[in-house]
């Protein structure tokens, strides 16, 4: 006989869990929620032990046909949970109007506005740190104190104190009770302290609620449809194909598996597994004359929005910049030759929004249909001319700092923010899902996740799709009712 839920949620990342936080708010005593996951509980002690994330190697789940575009992410209970680092800044209003404001792109079905409480609640779920001060209207403080400057970073808000921030994190500044301190050693994946906010240690009690049956091991193939209707999943476990049914159907896998599941179950759109995309990441390093370098509290120590808003967005990207705070984390020569002027260096990363390319893509592999094919041709035109601007942008923080010369320059290949592909929308012509993230024909079908951005914000990803899951819950609720 096969087992009947009121919910299915496949994944256990970002996206299905706090959907799942604030649907368990919603839902009755009695409710039953099927959750499946893919890979296994591998928890922080073998994480450590192991030195790695995963005990599932990423790359053998889907075919990269640009090896030197990585897709970057961790398989297993929390998702990317497990291997981020903790970066959580808001889009900026812009960044949902790109079409009205400056006449590019296409505007999201939502506004900032929209989201603000939900960015707010997603933020004191995650114990965020971050500043007094921020580039976008809030209506809230942070939960926690920011961290420590930088020296370069201190120099940079001195010179634009109305373009360089305390970054927005969850590498607690301050114990949480379940956080130690974010040591800025630049291991966020494996941090010892697990300092970093992760479903493991924030949201763990979720999959404890004996409402909730959590399988592990469990890789869904398809959704199963009648008419307009999604009825369940089938699902391989132990080497068998079972089946579930359920009122509703939510996918929370990814931008790579979520395309995946849907053109495997026979659900198409001209859009679907299209546009996917993630911002355009470059590496800038710069010797300095007398400023110390990497003595910040936290890996990422400054956000820099100079070249965020602003009309310069008709013609070529916008632009985040990341202040590196350490070192030795996987970066060339990140010290200095030079005698007691090892540390006079700053390493930025500069990350520029794109305008997503439908050639860009995921389908099912031929070969092997259990299989996701990704197949990426490059960035746009329009993250490119962002990206010829670097050498004005630095001669711009040469305002505040003394750099002596540029010491190198080089688009990195991943910001580990894989986007698009089943893109939200109000129109069902020109996107897969709607504004709540349902599917614009099936109408228990949710599909959550950073898969439905339209467009790549220079802004990390997490903090939006974790806002967007909470929206689509309570929707979901206030559309029942």
């Amino acid at each position: 006989m096969t087992d009947h839920y009121d919910a299915i949620v496949v994944g256990t990342g970002f996206a299905g869990a706090f959907f799942l936080l604030r649907y368990l708010e919603h839902a009755s005593p009695k409710a039953r929620v099927l959750v499946l996951e893919r890979g296994r509980n591998d928890c922080k002690v073998w994480q450590l032990r192991n030195r790695r994330t995963s005990s599932l190697n990423t790359e053998e789940f889907f075919i990269n046909n640009n090896p030197e575009k990585e897709w970057l992410m961790s398989l297993g209970f929390g998702g990317s949970s497990n291997t981020w680092w903790g970066g959580v800044a808001r889009m900026m209003p812009g960044d949902f109007l790109l079409q009205t404001r400056y006449g590019v792109g296409t505007d999201w079905p939502l506004r900032y506005e929209d989201l603000e409480t939900y960015y707010g609640d997603a933020e004191t779920i995650m114990a965020v740190s971050g500043p007094a001060d921020s580039p976008m209207p809030r209506s809230r403080p942070f939960p926690l104190r920011p961290h420590r400057f930088s020296d370069t970073d201190a120099l940079l808000k001195k010179t634009f104190p109305d373009g360089w921030f305390h970054p927005a994190t969850t590498r607690a500044s301050a114990p949480t009770g379940t956080r130690g301190i974010c040591c800025g050693a630049g291991i966020c994946e494996l941090c010892p302290h697990d300092a970093n906010f992760s479903i493991s240690n924030g949201l763990r009690r979720l999959h404890d609620d004996p409402r909730v049956t959590l399988q592990l091991q469990a890789t869904v193939e398809e959704v199963e449809t009648s008419g307009d209707l999604a009825r369940g999943v089938s699902y391989t476990s132990d080497g068998k194909l079972q089946r579930a049914t359920a009122d509703l159907v939510v996918l929370a896998a990814s931008a790579l598996f979520n395309p995946h599941i849907l053109l495997r179950s026979g659900i198409t759109h001209e859009l679907l597994g299209k546009r996917l995309h993630e911002q355009m990441p470059v590496d800038v390093c710069l010797n300095l004359r007398g400023v110390k370098g990497y003595n910040g509290s936290t890996i990422i120590s400054g956000n820099g929005y100079l070249f965020y808003e602003g009309e310069h967005r008709r013609q070529h990207a916008a632009c985040l910049i990341e202040t590196w705070n350490s070192p030795f984390n996987y970066r060339r020569a990140a010290l200095r030759a030079e005698r007691g002027r090892w540390t006079e260096r700053a390493f930025f990363r500069f990350m520029f929004d794109d305008l997503p390319r439908a050639d860009n893509r995921v389908t099912v592999n031929a070969a092997n249909p259990h299989l996701p094919e990704v197949t990426f041709n490059g960035y746009s035109d329009y993250a490119q001319r962002g990206v010829n601007r670097i050498p004005a942008m630095i001669d711009t923080l040469a305002k505040a700092l003394p750099i002596e010369d540029v010491e190198s320059i080089e688009v990195a290949r991943s910001t580990s923010h894989i986007q698009g592909t089943v893109v939200m929308g109000n129109d069902p012509a020109t996107s897969v899902v709607d504004r709540y993230l349902m599917h614009h024909r099936i109408r228990n079908l949710l599909v959550l996740g950073s898969s439905a951005y339209p467009t790549a914000s220079p802004a990390y990803p997490t903090l939006t799709l974790s806002a967007l899951s909470l929206w689509a819950a309570d929707h979901l609720f206030t559309r029942s009712a």
